[in-house]
């Protein structure tokens, strides 16, 4: 009885600014701070201000511009795959077969221009269709059969990286594939996906810029357009999403396909950076792309997540990675820095998640 008459009073009691100013107690009172916290990407934004700090404390070089675009290019190579990686994840799948995706592409396009001495635009153009194929080969396998898309990517991954050493070795007769700065459209190709760029006497990778405009895009794609609503509502609920008439199908499809032309761009670039390409690589690259998604916000369930949070997360990767070097330590402890890496940030996401919706 006593607790009624205390709630009583503030029912009854009228607010004392007008309708403007009315607060609900759970989010127009909570601090700019805490909304801002509640973004997917903060999280790794503070973790990687945090990285950055520490490498350019403990590894002096870091400081040197032409060391920071080492580290952006390490950190693009990682990040332009991460970003379709993390729309997938937003869309309630992901990709195991995207790291040896990408020597697919590029092998395809190697070998096919070189075997029959086409150009070498003719090979790009050829491994986009494949690479894309694979997608949509994953894509709707995974809607029409309802597997989850961990065995049907799982599959695909092994399926890859037999068919790359096998092909490579029957037609090549070795493991990597011939040189191709000799073939015409070699340089074009090159100067498109493998150029560098001059900024203030600094020699940054084309990749950088490329990274940096496809965050900008897929950022404006998943808050201005339908078909962002459409991937975050088929990754919060695909049978919810299909009874308001969002095509579930469609999306899911093209997120894997969308996985296959990042996976044709860097594989384009490594072939256009080497001249060749090794058919055993790509092995392992996809816990990096999907690591980092998850610790730039991306929730495994989906249905959650940015394009930003991605680059916050790669750029992280590209930072320990040529951060230890730097710093002169054994490299082989990169794995295990971003073993630490993953835990601490999704352990921060966390904190960060819990503490902006704290009432």
């Amino acid at each position: 009885m006593s607790m009624t008459q205390q709630a009583a009073p503030a029912v009854a009691t009228p607010p004392a600014s007008g309708p403007g100013k009315e607060k609900d107690g759970r989010t127009a009172e909570r601090p700019l701070a805490l909304r801002l916290l509640a973004r997917p990407e903060v999280g790794v934004f503070l973790g990687a201000v945090a990285v950055y700090v520490f490498f350019l404390i403990s590894a002096p070089p870091v400081r040197d511009g032409s060391s920071m675009a080492n580290i952006l290019y390490q950190s693009s190579t990682i990040g332009i795959m991460a970003l379709p990686v993390a729309l997938l994840m937003i869309g309630g799948e992901f990709d195991l077969s995207a790291g040896v995706g990408v020597i697919t592409s590029a092998l395809t396009a190697s070998m096919l221009a070189y075997q029959l001495s086409m150009n070498v635009w003719v090979g790009v153009f050829v491994a986009l269709l494949v690479s894309l194929a694979v997608g949509f080969f994953n894509g709707w396998l995974v809607v029409k059969t309802g597997l989850p898309s961990f065995l049907v990517t799982l599959g695909t991954f092994l399926i890859l990286q037999g068919v790359n050493l096998a092909v490579t070795k029957l037609v090549t007769g070795n493991v990597a594939t011939d040189d191709i700065s000799n073939m015409d459209g070699f340089d074009q190709a090159r100067k498109i996906f493998a150029s560098t760029v001059d900024v203030g006497g600094v020699q940054v990778k084309i990749t950088v810029f490329y990274w940096l405009i496809f965050a900008a895009i897929a950022t404006w794609v998943l808050l201005r357009t339908k078909y962002g609503n459409w991937i975050f509502a088929v990754g919060g609920n695909k049978d919810s999403a299909r009874a308001v008439g969002v095509p579930v199908a469609f999306t899911k499809i093209s997120l894997f396909m969308l996985v296959g032309v990042g996976a044709w761009f860097v594989g384009m670039h490594q072939l256009f950076s080497f001249n060749t390409v090794q058919s055993g690589e790509g092995v392992g690259q996809e816990l990096l792309y999907i690591s980092a998604a998850v610790i730039g916000g991306c929730l495994l369930t989906g249905g959650a997540g940015s394009a930003i949070g991605p680059v916050f997360g790669a750029f992280m990767f590209g930072m320990v990675q040529q951060g230890i070097v730097y710093a002169g330590w054994n490299p082989d402890w990169f794995k295990a820095f971003l073993g630490v890496m993953l835990l601490g940030a999704v352990m921060i996401n966390l904190w960060v998640q819990r503490t902006a919706t704290r009432r």
